[in-house]
């Protein structure tokens, strides 16, 4: 029997890259717009994985469903780890992924190579009612640029180089065909959370 799953999020970039990423599996993969729910969570969390509980938990109590939500960003060392729990907001509201980007960049300016380490994290939190709140961790770590290489991928990809692969995930050829969702950050924390939810398959906290 599938698991019904909800993913506890409205960026659709997010969504996109979970259904494909949890392609495969025994999942019946659902969508807030699919059950016609409109939630906005609040982030109100200090870090990555009480904003991913936040969310997990709000679509779960309002659903009834076994949720899954995700939060994520960018660490960099020389930035004291900013933009952190705060990447999708850095920098104040109205800003786009590229404006964030050039942000990044701008305050890295003159920065030599060695020291433009930074990783990417993901938090997932799986929720059910009445149920304990579970969170699953993933980490990936590389450089950031100096300017913004490819327009695949979302966030600070562009900027975000890993050396294994000699390119940034902004270069990587796509979701299905390139090598970013084997090892990317939320690849990491999915795969974790995938091998914990199918080991419950049968129990009492599916539904």
């Amino acid at each position: 029997m599938a698991i019904r799953l909800l993913l506890a999020s409205n960026n659709q970039h997010k969504i996109r890259e979970l259904r494909d990423l949890l392609d495969g599996d025994d999942f019946e993969v659902l969508a807030p717009e699919d059950l016609d729910v409109r939630l906005e969570v609040e982030e109100t969390g200090e870090s990555f994985a009480e904003n991913a509980v936040l969310k997990a938990e709000s679509f779960s109590a309002r659903t009834g469903l076994l949720s899954l939500a995700d939060d994520s960003g960018l660490m960099v060392d020389a930035l004291g780890g900013d933009p952190g729990f705060l990447s999708a907001r850095y920098g104040g509201k109205g800003l786009t992924d590229d404006n964030r980007n050039q942000l990044v960049l701008s305050l890295l300016r003159g920065v030599p190579r060695a020291k433009r380490t930074a990783r990417f994290v993901a938090a997932i939190a799986v929720a059910t009612p009445g149920q304990t709140t579970r969170v699953f961790e993933g980490v990936v770590e590389g450089l950031i640029t100096e300017e913004p290489r490819g327009s695949n991928g979302f966030g600070y990809d562009p900027i975000f180089f890993y050396p294994p692969f000699d390119r940034t995930f902004g270069e990587d050829p796509g979701e299905r065909e390139g090598q970013k969702r084997d090892v990317s950050h939320r690849a990491l924390a999915l795969r974790a959370a995938v091998k914990y939810l199918t080991g419950m398959q049968g129990r009492d906290i599916l539904v």
